[in-house]
């Protein structure tokens, strides 16, 4: 080999090298697509993007529009997804079997993070992401109906009864038109009711038990709260959720997170509510609630793992989180942001931030998630919902006819 073509092949190793070199010190963030890529590219802008760049460190963002889990499946499957990206609780269990999201046990330290949401990602003892921020239920209710029919508001000390009563009283005095809740028929609702109880998800065997005193106790008081009209489903008011029944007026109470409280400033702007935690089961004296968060995780197969890891610390930092707390959109997830000023405002919007924040730690707190099965697994729990909302059925027979189905589901 001549002197000049080792020169040739020596600078085009040279050049291969600094391009490799390049890349791996590029990190790529996958999130949401719709409204919520906006918020987060601005989080990138001012906590993560500085920073890096000091360390001569690229951080891309490529939200994902649509179907986000499954567009992420096909991404870490074919090598190409981010090194750092959003994990929704409810598919958790999926995206683990695949082998890879890195497990962040000694990676990262989680201790500043509320210990329900740790829990929410963890499987067989790994920890897969941390909360990035959360919602939980809480009662939101219309302070004009409860004055106008002199009942008192709800609050903290409710118990189910309690809690029925106000809301009977309410129908009986306003009249027909109006009503106590709204009751959709989805176990995004209706499980914290069933968890209020002490009803498990998934037994030790794996197998889900609608048969289950506990679950029935909660599915009577549910569906009972519509056989006098007291509770009616959103589509019997043409409306598509609870923050839609509370808008037009004719619902004093709905359960709701923390989303509710944009949507009411944006379209019922002089409606006056209050919010109140979500009301004890009178036989546990708890109550019940669920997590719904999505965490940022790492891929297992990052060619960069330490900025990967810098990224994530740097997008769940204290600065982050007081950020997103201020946008109003969901709830941070550190221990410390209890004593925060935001929570201290009397305006019903931090009050209600208030209150979704302590629903995190205060009872029967479980994950919204499905398990290995995936989504399907509510089928037939809101199948068994709607129809005894709708009068179809009587509780007990759907309450057999889910058993079956959920059984036939999970042999599968």
């Amino acid at each position: 080999m001549n002197r000049a073509l080792c020169l040739t092949l020596g600078l085009a190793l040279l050049a291969s090298t600094a391009a490799a070199q390049t890349a791996t010190r590029t990190i790529k963030i996958n999130g949401y697509g719709g409204t919520d890529q906006a918020l987060v590219n601005d989080l990138i802008n001012r906590f993560v993007r500085p920073v890096m760049a000091r360390e001569g460190v690229t951080v891309t963002y490529q939200p994902l529009q649509g179907d986000y889990n499954q567009q992420l499946s096909t991404l870490l499957a074919a090598g190409t997804a981010g090194d750092v990206m959003y994990l929704p609780a409810e598919t958790l269990d999926g995206f683990v079997a695949t082998r890879k999201i890195l497990a962040l046990n000694g990676v990262v330290n989680t201790s500043p993070f509320i210990k329900s949401l740790n829990t929410a990602f963890t499987r067989n003892g790994r920890l897969y992401a941390v909360a990035k921020d959360f919602n939980t239920l809480t009662m939101v209710y219309n302070r004009d109906l409860f004055d106008e029919a002199k009942v008192a508001y709800p609050n903290n000390n409710d118990t189910w009864t309690s809690l029925a009563t106000k809301l009977r009283q309410v129908k009986q005095r306003l009249g027909n038109d109006y009503y106590g809740t709204c009751l959709p028929p989805n176990f995004d609702r209706f499980g914290a009711f069933a968890y209020a109880t002490g009803w498990q998800q998934f037994g030790s065997n794996g197998r889900t038990n609608l048969a289950d005193p506990r679950f029935a106790e909660a599915f009577n008081w549910y569906t009972g709260l519509a056989r006098d009209k007291v509770g009616v489903t959103p589509s019997e008011l043409s409306a598509g959720w609870g923050g839609d029944c509370l808008k037009s007026g004719k619902v004093a109470v709905v359960f709701e997170g923390g989303w509710i409280v944009n949507f009411l400033r944006d379209t019922a702007p002089n409606l006056r509510y209050g919010t109140a935690l979500m009301p004890k089961n009178n036989k546990t004296g708890q109550r019940g609630n669920l997590l719904y968060t999505v965490g940022w995780a790492i891929n297992a197969g990052t060619k960069n793992r330490a900025a990967a890891v810098k990224v994530l610390n740097l997008l769940t930092s204290a600065q982050a989180q007081q950020y997103v707390l201020e946008q109003g959109l969901a709830i941070p997830s550190r221990s410390s942001l209890t004593n925060n000023a935001y929570f201290k405002k009397t305006d019903p919007g931090a009050q209600n931030a208030r209150l979704v924040f302590a629903g995190a730690d205060d009872g029967n707190v479980r994950a919204f998630t499905f398990g290995p099965q995936g989504p399907d697994w509510a089928k037939p729990i809101n199948e068994a919902l709607a129809a005894v909302l709708s009068g179809q059925r009587s509780a007990a027979d759907a309450l057999k006819k889910a058993q079956a189905d959920m059984t036939t589901f999970q042999r599968r």
